[in-house]
């Protein structure tokens, strides 16, 4: 499966975005979906994740309550609302997926790549 992600740009503390990622091929809905962001000088961390059928979503610490992951199987195509930003949000966000599972929540889990998007929240 081929991923492209979107969305991203520059906020304002507080402010929000949503971020879309776009799947190639016929079997999305057999896929985990998730979402990690990697910051300058940091390792890639793990955001948010849903299952196949949007039924289940989980989430890092330090987004729970201000972002929200979803999927839209018939368009092929996972979002992530992020919503009261904060400078640390600031990162280049992927989506992300694992083939068969439910969710998936760590880089070493991952099957499928997309190519990243850049958020920068201003203080």
């Amino acid at each position: 499966v081929q991923l492209q992600a979107s969305g991203g740009g520059f906020v304002q503390a507080g402010g929000s975005l949503r971020l879309s990622c776009a799947a190639s091929g016929r079997t999305f809905s057999r896929y985990g979906m998730g979402w990690f962001r990697q910051a300058p000088g940091k390792e890639r961390e793990f955001v948010a994740t849903i299952s196949f059928s949007g039924g289940t979503a989980s989430y890092s610490d330090s987004v729970k309550g201000r972002f929200t992951i979803s999927r839209d199987n018939p368009k092929n195509t996972v979002y992530l609302q992020m919503n009261s930003l904060k400078p640390e949000d600031t990162a280049v966000y992927y989506c992300a997926a694992k083939f068969q599972s439910i969710l998936v929540t760590a880089t070493t889990l991952v099957d499928y790549w997309g190519q990243g998007t850049l958020v920068t929240v201003s203080s």
